[in-house]
């Protein structure tokens, strides 16, 4: 926390001799009781005192000035807020590989779901389009708003053999361009997920520095285990997950980089980054709250005052 105005912290320095005066006028007030020396006396003529309630509407009194000259003070915060718009893109592995079995029921369907889950959870006023690639790219959706058109491409999709990472990138960046043709166009993001190394196409180097070069941070998944294996042609072919290349298209990219070895992983993983895309940080002006916390605390030491030490005619 920040406070733009802080020299109305200068307050607090009578709201503190207040405070010290209010010890040591209760101190005083104990020293005279004590010079009375017929304490039988004192206490059969004197009333008991309210202990400690006589000091909470003090207590409350002066947190209710502190609040407000912090108030006054002007203080900042970082603040989490949705986005107004966005345009994300999703690029799923449809390889071969993705058909291995070390995630219940294979990582294709499994990958899938979670896309599912993802795409429904957006907010609904953001562009989402989805890339599907193999041994080459393609843009199966369009950015747009139509969360049946893209739910319904997922459910479409199917397993081919190669993995074009790189130009997968470019696919789905070609996409964000194609939309965003206004001047201040809003933020994109791509979210790719894959389980294989490069094997086709443009280098994932290559389209790291690319999607460095326009702007639009590139957040991966690698999905799958090391223990993953497919069959082809009657044979048992491992294909386990390749994380590095993932998480250095990730960093050059200025993406975030995740790995998820079940179903349950990779939801999580969509689940922090649909907050992440979602959502901005921006700094925000707090003082209503100190403001409203000093006028309950003021209302609190009035009502106290008034419940415990009134006095009825």
């Amino acid at each position: 926390m920040t406070l733009l105005s802080p020299m109305w912290l200068l307050l607090l320095v009578p709201v503190a001799l207040l405070a010290a005066g209010y010890v040591v006028a209760q101190r005083r007030r104990t020293e005279y009781a004590v010079r009375f020396t017929n304490l039988d006396l004192l206490d059969k003529v004197a009333p008991r005192g309210p202990g400690w309630r006589k000091h909470v509407p003090a207590a409350l009194s002066l947190a209710m000035f502190v609040l407000l000259v912090a108030g006054f003070a002007r203080p900042t915060a970082e603040v989490t807020v949705p986005r107004e718009r966005a345009t994300i893109m999703v690029a799923f592995d449809v390889s071969a590989s993705m058909a291995a079995t070390d995630v219940s029921p294979d990582r294709f369907s499994a990958a899938r779901q979670a896309a599912t889950q993802f795409v429904e959870h957006l907010p609904p006023r953001f562009n989402l389009g989805l890339v599907a690639f193999s041994e080459n790219a393609s843009v199966v959706v369009p950015p747009t708003t139509d969360r049946p058109a893209v739910l319904g491409a997922l459910d479409r999709l199917t397993t081919t053999a190669g993995t074009a990472i790189g130009e997968a990138v470019y696919s789905s960046l070609d996409a964000i361009e194609a939309l965003d043709t206004e001047e201040q166009a809003p933020p994109a993001h791509i979210v790719l997920l894959s389980d294989g190394e490069n094997t086709t196409g443009r280098t994932v180097e290559e389209s790291a520095r690319e999607a460095a070069a326009r702007g639009v941070p590139v957040t991966t998944i690698a999905y799958g285990t090391q223990e993953g294996v497919i069959e082809l042609q009657g044979r048992q072919l491992p294909v386990p997950v390749d994380g590095p290349a993932l998480q250095r298209l990730a960093e050059t990219a200025g993406g975030g980089f995740y790995e998820a070895a079940s179903g349950d992983e990779l939801q999580a993983v969509y689940e922090d980054i649909g907050t992440s895309v979602g959502y901005r940080t921006e700094r925000q002006e707090i003082w209503q709250w100190f403001v409203a916390a000093g006028l309950i605390a003021a209302l609190l030491a009035a009502a106290t005052s008034m419940l415990w030490f009134a006095r009825l005619p």
